[in-house]
């Protein structure tokens, strides 16, 4: 009887008797199988992955562990006294390599198995106690809370001082291993609900260089409207918000709608904090709901979204 976690010598190359690792219980899982999130999930019929699609572990990079051999001369135990000699060590099969979906940006593979994200802005020292603009940092998770991406604004100090919620900045969007991903840009802009030349605008490239949709403000003197646009600035979805975007006791919902409106097919959420952490600190939460087999692209466009709306209607002058 072999020992468990290696090839059984009654079957063929690359096959195991049990599995080479123990898979640990109550561990991060699959985010496909994620538990719905306490009031967020909007019970959305999503379509799952399709068969063979590969999986890409974003959260933690993992090394790859090859299979010790066994036998006397590779550094393992020999036969155990008085068992059969079974023959030279059975050779393991390489570990196939992942194939990268076709279309997809660097750093964004992990978006293709998700859908929900949660967007926790940074608490600020010198915000909380002096009042002082700096600039917004970001966590960005999957349902279970593993972070998967940080986000940066970066501008100067008098921008963020003087325009506060109308400033310009660069955003970069980095994973784990510190590569930027993705890059949000936003020109500034005079708000106004009055005048349609002055509406707000946010492009997102992936990787950076590459413009891979848009964020436009849909002109309308009640309601907050959007259009998330492809690279080439056809409309792809609509995002509409309440005629009163503010936090009053309550989570504010932006709907997502398919480009000539209709059934929502997400969402984008500021999250009620409590009374205390929305009158005395400077931080904001968001989730981000969209379908499961949603072009990557359009993911990330929407995650541009998500930081146009935080700064249009939540960044506290």
């Amino acid at each position: 009887m072999s020992a468990p976690g290696y090839p059984s010598p009654h079957q063929g190359p690359g096959s195991y008797s049990t599995a080479p690792y123990p898979v640990p219980h109550g561990g991060y899982g699959d985010p496909n199988h994620a538990p719905p999130l306490i009031d967020f999930h909007m019970g959305y019929n999503h379509k799952q992955l399709h068969p063979g699609q590969p999986v890409m572990h974003q959260p933690v990079p993992m090394p790859e562990y090859g299979v010790p051999q066994m036998g006397p001369g590779y550094g393992g135990p020999g036969p155990e006294f008085g068992a059969p000699n079974l023959g030279p060590p059975v050779a393991t099969s390489p570990a196939p390599a992942a194939v990268v979906p076709v279309g997809v940006p660097p750093g964004l593979e992990y978006l293709t198995q998700i859908d929900q994200l949660l967007i926790h802005q940074k608490v600020e020292l010198l915000e909380v106690f002096i009042g002082f603009e700096t600039n917004n940092q970001y966590e960005i998770k999957n349902s279970l809370g593993q972070k998967i991406y940080k986000a940066k604004e970066k501008n100067d100090c008098c921008t963020r001082n003087c325009c506060v919620a109308l400033r310009s900045f660069d955003m970069k969007i980095k994973d784990n291993t510190d590569r930027e991903v993705i890059r949000l840009i936003r020109p500034f802009r005079c708000a106004s609900c009055w005048c349609p030349c002055c509406l707000q605008e946010l492009e997102v490239q992936a990787p950076p260089g590459t413009t891979i949709g848009y964020v436009s403000q849909d002109w309308n003197p009640c309601v907050p409207k959007f259009s998330i646009k492809g690279a080439n600035t056809e409309t792809v979805m609509k995002l509409e918000g309440p005629c009163f975007a503010c936090n009053c006791c309550g989570d504010v919902n932006f709907e997502l709608t398919g480009e000539d409106g209709g059934k929502p097919i997400g969402r984008i959420s500021k999250q009620w904090g409590g009374l205390i952490k929305e009158v005395f600190t400077y931080t904001d939460n968001f989730g981000i709901q969209f379908p499961m087999d949603l072009d990557v692209k359009m993911k990330a466009v929407l995650m541009g979204a998500c930081f146009l709306i935080d700064f249009m209607f939540f960044e506290k002058d």
